[in-house]
C-alpha cells in the first residue's frame, strides 16, 4: 500500500493515504459504486481479529475522499479493562499517563494495527472507487455519536445533545440526561443541565420523550 502514515491529535486516530495500483484500475474504479455494506462486513471481520468492534463507518466523497472508521474494544475487553481500572483512572487519563479513550479503551496501537490490515485489503479488493483516498481510523471520542437504540441503552444515565427531524414540543434541539430507553423512544431529564443557583422557570418541562425514529443526530456530552 503506497503512501504515508500520519497521527492526528484529536482522539486516538490513525490515517493512511492510499492509492490504487495502476491507471487502468483507477479509471475502472471511478465508475464503481461504493458498497458500504461490503466494506462494513470487511471492517467487522478485521476488527474482530484484533479484539475490536466497528462503531460506524463514514465515507466523505468530496474533492478529498475520506473513508472514516470508528472503532472500540469489544464488549468483553471493555468489561475486563473497566474491572481492572483503579480509583485513580480519571486523573491518569487527564494527565496523559494512560493513553486510552475511557469509553472505548482504544490505543494508538489498536488504530494503527487495524488501519494497516484494513487498508491493505481495501486496496487489494479495490473496494473504494477513488484514485486517491484517505483512510482514517479512530476511537469514537468522548463526544461520540449515538446511532441506534443499543447505544442509548448503553449510555443511559449520560447527558446527550440531539437534533430531531421534526420539532418536539416546538423544538428540534434538545439536551439532557437519558433516564429511560423504551422500545421506540427515549426520555431525557432536562433538569440535568440546571445550573447551580438558578431557578427553574415556571412552565418549563422537567423531561421530554423523543421518538427514536425522529432523532436525526445525537452525541454524548462529556462530563469531565
Amino acid at each position: 500500500m503506497a503512501g504515508r502514515n500520519e497521527w492526528a491529535r484529536a482522539h486516538f486516530s490513525f490515517a493512511v493515504k492510499t492509492a490504487a495500483a495502476n491507471v487502468l484500475a483507477d479509471n475502472r474504479m471511478q465508475y464503481m459504486a461504493l458498497n458500504l455494506d461490503t466494506i462494513r462486513a470487511l471492517a467487522d471481520r478485521i476488527a474482530a481479529a484484533h479484539g475490536l468492534e466497528v462503531v460506524e463507518i463514514e465515507y466523505l466523497g468530496s474533492k478529498q475522499k475520506i473513508l472514516r472508521v470508528f472503532i472500540e474494544k469489544n464488549a468483553e475487553e471493555r468489561a475486563r479493562q473497566a474491572a481492572a481500572a483503579d480509583t485513580d483512572l480519571p486523573e491518569k487519563i487527564a494527565s496523559g499517563e494512560l493513553n486510552i479513550d475511557q469509553l472505548a479503551w482504544v490505543t494508538h496501537e489498536d488504530c494503527q494495527g487495524f488501519s494497516q490490515d484494513f487498508g491493505t485489503v481495501l486496496d487489494v479488493e479495490e473496494l473504494v472507487p477513488a484514485n486517491d483516498y484517505a483512510l482514517e481510523v479512530s476511537s469514537p471520542g468522548l463526544d461520540r455519536k449515538l446511532y441506534k437504540r443499543a447505544d442509548y441503552e448503553r449510555f443511559r444515565g449520560s447527558i446527550i445533545k440531539l437534533q430531531t427531524f421534526e420539532p418536539v414540543a416546538g423544538n428540534r434541539h434538545w439536551q439532557g440526561r437519558i433516564t429511560s430507553v423504551g422500545k421506540d423512544s427515549i426520555e431525557l431529564n432536562l433538569l440535568a443541565l440546571k445550573q447551580k443557583g438558578k431557578r427553574q422557570k415556571a412552565g418549563v418541562a422537567e423531561a421530554i420523550e423523543i421518538p427514536l425514529a425522529n432523532i436525526e443526530k445525537a452525541n454524548l456530552v462529556p462530563e469531565i
